[in-house]
């Protein structure tokens, strides 16, 4: 009896410290859009509860045929018991099995769809009530071996609804609809924002198993996403605090620090041996200030390589829980020790701890989100995430947060990205002649954007029409206008301003897109017009010579004898020479006059000085008398 009292006290007190934390809780589900397409009477749009297993398509969506079993409608047992297949003929909609609510576990219902051939599970629900999620169950190990196997999505739906499309398809109408989770997840800007609520204890069975596995497979894209200031990570740590009336208890003392006011579960879920509870909330907290400290150097991704080496080298099973190899691992990172031990405080004290009292403050939603009650959790950009905690899922959902265009480039590898422009260019604008086009991938799918090319921006609608604009346009594809090169003369019709497009250039007439022909300059009498003038028209311009030895002056359009331009020209280079001679000797004239009276102003002064010398002045030395001295 003391035995079975002794098993069952933990779960009575976690129960306490739920009910106590919890009594408000605001869970909130996370829905997808469902939307029937077929037929007419049901046609509409209908929330769904994305399950938490599986994976589900966020940033896409996905259109199939709704079909209700007639056998096994619950989907507890295999279908291969009843030969029965969902598997889609080549070239129809894939197959979305609705089944029944009850009698199994919602992720049994969903594995043998999937075994069976089904894409998407709809699970009808059998009351009428809000939605749920369907999670998977708590420390099933026999759970274990198909939940991480399962692959398509799913979604419950209300009663109500359920008993629509019932009614519809056994009334022999094809019920087609859409699941659609290009919305599930906000995506504002080009900045991800998404938190983790994780544990350190690895002795919790399947589920910490799976997030462990899961921390190690997403360090690496995790660490490029927040090297490269793509996301906002930060990890979180669910405590519990344990009632006033039980602090003394020994449950709350083995379970809690600071008095009673941060909590954990026993990891082995039995108090006499092992690791206790306060020993999970310590690491939990050493986490958390290793985070802490990590980006405070502007270096947060150092959580993710002390969490993949702390579960590596410090398992529970080995005995290495503890400080020494926590602080080992701290060290081999290169982290400050004493900065992370200032930030954990004092574990026995009675006082709050502030690092973890803003945890417990954080596991309150707010907002769009709900309370953080199932572990782990994962929140992207304010929206708790469901589906199955694996890499490429949680990769897409953390894909589908950026803004369209603005994801980074491990959003659109080859099995991430959806490649809609290799289809006929996506139907977007497209110039083949210099390899320019408007199509653009993105997670969600293509988008028709006019680019900018070296510099140049392109305007249009970026479907059927894009041209460039703005300076330097003129060098991509010559602004779209006409040109052409001949004789080893080269003509654009590009002007390089906003207000004119195309332009014909001098000596060539046209609309300067499509067409700009050669003036003939001669013909139509526009050059080389004087009677001595002999005119011959080229590409683009035109030749005019005279007779005789007259010499033709272009700019008067008339033609003058040689030598007589010749004798103007010596006339003229004589005229400047004068010119110049007279300028430079009315400089020598001024310089010399002004020198002279300058000297004699001061021969004067220095007269002056010696006959008539004031009171102020010293006597002034007179030139004369030196002369004679």
């Amino acid at each position: 009896m003391k035995q079975q009292l002794l098993c069952f006290l933990p779960w009575l007190l976690l129960s306490l410290l739920m009910i106590t934390s919890f009594s408000e809780a605001r869970f909130v589900v996370e829905k997808n859009s469902l939307s029937v397409t077929s037929p007419e009477s049901i046609k509409g749009t209908h929330d769904s509860a994305i399950g938490n297993f599986g994976i589900p398509q966020y940033g896409g969506s996905m259109a199939g045929t709704v079909v209700y079993p007639k056998e096994n409608q619950k989907s507890c047992k295999e279908f291969s018991d009843f030969s029965i297949s969902f598997k889609s003929q080549p070239g129809a909609l894939p197959t979305f099995l609705l089944v029944d609510r009850g009698d199994c576990f919602f992720a049994l219902k969903v594995w043998n769809a999937q075994k069976a051939g089904a894409s998407a599970v709809l699970v009808a629900d059998n009351v009428d009530e809000p939605l749920i999620t369907m999670d998977t169950p708590e420390e099933d190990v026999s759970s274990a071996k198909y939940i991480e196997n399962i692959t398509i999505p799913s979604a419950l739906v209300t009663k109500g609804f359920g008993e629509k499309l019932k009614k519809a398809i056994s009334g022999g109408d094809m019920v087609n609809l859409n699941l659609d989770w290009r919305e599930a997840v906000p995506h504002p800007d080009d900045r991800v924002e998404y938190e983790l609520w994780t544990n350190s204890n690895d002795e919790c069975g399947v589920k910490c198993d799976m997030l462990m596995e899961f921390v190690k497979d997403f360090k690496g894209a995790a660490q490029i996403l927040e090297k490269g200031g793509f996301t906002q990570f930060r990890p979180h740590y669910i405590t519990w605090y344990c009632p006033h009336a039980f602090t003394l208890s020994r449950q709350c003392k083995s379970q809690c620090i600071n008095k009673g006011r941060y909590c954990a579960p026993d990891p082995e879920q039995d108090f006499s041996s092992g690791y206790d509870g306060k020993d999970v909330v310590v690491e939990n907290l050493r986490q958390l200030c290793v985070f802490k400290v990590a980006n405070e150097t502007r270096k947060p991704w150092v959580w993710w390589d002390y969490v993949t080496d702390f579960q590596i080298r410090c398992p529970m099973k080995e005995k290495k829980y503890n400080k020494d190899c926590a602080e080992s691992v701290i060290k081999s990172l290169g982290i400050d020790s004493k900065k992370i031990d200032k930030c954990m405080g004092d574990p026995d004290a009675d006082m709050d701890n502030p690092v973890l009292k803003e945890e417990q403050d954080a596991q309150v939603g707010k907002g769009s989100r709900g309370d953080v009650t199932i572990l782990p959790t994962l929140v992207v950009n304010n929206r708790q995430y469901r589906g199955k905690l694996e890499k490429s899922a949680v990769l897409k959902a953390l894909c589908s947060g950026f803004e369209e265009s603005t994801e980074p480039a491990i959003c659109l590898s080859t099995d991430m990205e959806t490649n809609e422009c290799l289809d006929n260019n996506g139907g977007c604008w497209e110039d083949k002649s210099s390899n320019i086009t408007a199509c653009k991938d993105t997670f969600r799918g293509k988008v028709c954007v006019c680019p900018i090319v070296d510099g140049v921006r392109f305007k249009g609608d970026g479907y059927s029409h894009c041209e460039p604009s703005g300076p330097g346009r003129c060098t991509i594809n010559n602004g779209g206008c006409w040109h052409e090169e001949k004789d080893g003369h080269a003509f654009s019709a590009c002007v390089d301003k906003d207000s004119v497009k195309c332009e014909c250039p001098p000596g060539f007439k046209g609309d300067g897109t499509k067409k700009c022909e050669d003036i003939d300059e001669c013909k139509e009498k526009k050059a080389c017009q004087c009677p001595e003038c002999s005119c011959k028209n080229t590409w683009g311009s035109y030749e005019c010579s005279c007779s005789g030895d007259l010499l033709y002056m272009r700019d008067h359009d008339t033609c003058i004898s040689k030598t007589g331009a010749q004798v103007r020209s010596a006339w003229a280079a004589v005229w400047l020479i004068m010119l110049s001679l007279g300028l430079a000797a009315a400089g020598a004239y001024l310089v010399y006059k002004y020198r002279l009276r300058q000297y004699m102003d001061s021969e004067i002064r220095a007269i002056m000085a010696q006959y008539m010398p004031l009171d102020s002045q010293p006597e002034v030395p007179n030139h004369v008398n030196d002369e004679h001295a």
